[in-house]
């Protein structure tokens, strides 16, 4: 019997966790060295030069045995992002869900001209208009909480990008049952496994949402078990997504939704993470810095170059010009426009569906996706922090300064984070 490990050394999830962990703790002490410099951008540097694009100390074959860390990283945001948008509050405020439907079909209209511009076939540039339409949660929620960063705005843009998220799935769902058309697949998958997929991940994120509620609700009196109530409530989630094939995206999302739509006191809604939430954004952002696709990048350039541009500026003007139809003033209305530009996680997650379920069309796809995303996740921490700053919310709580009041009143201000096992709500703090 051999005592020995085997050669070459097999690592695992745990291995890679630790070095994703290690090599962004080093890429955001450099970060913090320049305050003009996001986190966010220190991490992905750092998670770039280590990996397979430079220094190869990770390989992707590594960086496939931690995507289960990544997932759980970008469900427990997804949660959050979900937890800000309240469908009591957009029904009675509707000019949010109006600016949402109408930036949205701008994003989706100039991203497909664009693409068929380009000579991208018809369906492959309609699956990449509707992945378009997606926000990235985590990198306004990490920017905004770097910055401190409280008030209309970001609670507006916090608001968009989760109903960015709903439009894109649902879009990119509506265009399932001509992707299966295109390869031949029965007429029963046609029809039912788009709404398989829509549905089931909606009633898995609703159920569970209902579940945690009750637990959160019976356990009241024991608060310090909320916070694992939540973590243990998104990886049901997630697991159960991936044991039935629906989407470990989407029902996160709705689990988050249902929370903060049906709760009244906020036993769970308002649960501060605290610092060790900073692992999972450390986590999420050194693997997207290290699985950039360089060579996709330089082959698909033009088209990515032609969806970046388009996209951003679609998303700018169009929550910037409906926006200011509704008589919000120019400022809070530009910058709110400027903190949807990132795109990452439900962006990625989709390329990967395509391209299990239709090889063919997700290798266009995935081409311009991957190669827009490695750009707009390496200019969209600058251009959030810039935003944030120009926003005129409050940026440091210390200071005791008043965000003004730019939109419509404040059932969208959300109430003072309670930390888990306290109940008594918090004092802003210059990090929360």
């Amino acid at each position: 019997m051999n005592f020995l490990p085997d050669w070459p050394l097999s690592a695992n999830a745990l291995f890679f966790f630790g070095f994703l962990l290690f090599c962004g703790s080093l890429g955001g002490y450099v970060a913090h060295r320049w305050p003009w410099l996001p986190s966010i951008t220190g991490f992905m540097l750092v998670g770039f030069i280590a990996g397979p694009n430079v220094l190869h100390l990770v390989s992707h074959e590594g960086l496939a045995e931690s995507r289960i860390v990544v997932d759980v990283a970008l469900g427990l945001i997804l949660y959050r992002l979900g937890l800000s948008l309240d469908i009591k509050q957009l029904l009675r405020d509707r000019s949010l869900m109006f600016i949402s439907l109408a930036e949205s079909a701008l994003t989706f209209a100039v991203v497909l001209a664009g693409m068929r511009w380009m000579g991208v076939p018809n369906l492959p540039a309609a699956v990449i208009a509707a992945i378009a339409i997606s926000s990235s949660p985590a990198v306004l929620i990490h920017v905004a909480h770097e910055l401190g960063a409280r008030g209309p705005v970001t609670a507006r843009a916090k608001s968009l990008v989760a109903l960015n998220n709903v439009l894109a799935f649902l879009a990119f769902a509506a265009l399932l049952p001509l992707l299966y058309h295109q390869v031949d697949a029965p007429l029963l998958t046609i029809l039912l496994g788009p709404l398989y997929q829509l549905l089931g991940s909606g009633l898995l994120g609703g159920a569970m949402g209902l579940a945690l509620h009750i637990a959160a609700r019976r356990t009241k009196a024991a608060q310090q078990y909320q916070l694992a109530l939540v973590v243990g409530a998104v990886a049901i989630t997630l697991g159960a997504a991936l044991m039935l094939k629906l989407s470990p995206l989407f029902a996160p999302l709705v689990l988050g939704i249902v929370v903060r739509s049906i709760e009244r006191q906020h036993l769970v809604a308002n649960i501060e993470f605290g610092p060790a939430f900073e692992l999972f954004f450390i986590a999420l952002f050194v693997y997207a810095g290290a699985n950039l696709h360089v060579a996709e990048m330089v082959a698909y350039a033009p088209a990515a170059g032609l969806f970046v541009v388009g996209r951003s500026l679609a998303k700018w003007l169009g929550v910037g010009a409906t926006s200011m139809l509704l008589k919000v003033p120019a400022r809070p209305a530009i910058t709110t426009g400027l903190l949807l530009i990132p795109m990452a996680g439900l962006a990625i997650g989709l390329v990967n569906n395509t391209v299990a379920l239709f090889p063919n069309e997700g290798a266009i796809v995935g081409s311009i996706v991957l190669a827009a995303v490695a750009v707009l996740e390496t200019l969209g921490p600058p251009i959030t922090a810039r935003a944030l700053r120009s926003s005129g919310d409050e940026l440091d709580p210390a200071r005791g300064y008043e965000a003004p009041e730019y939109w419509p009143p404040a059932d969208d201000a959300e109430p003072p984070p309670v930390a888990a096992g306290n109940p008594t709500p918090l004092a802003p703090s210059p990090r929360d």
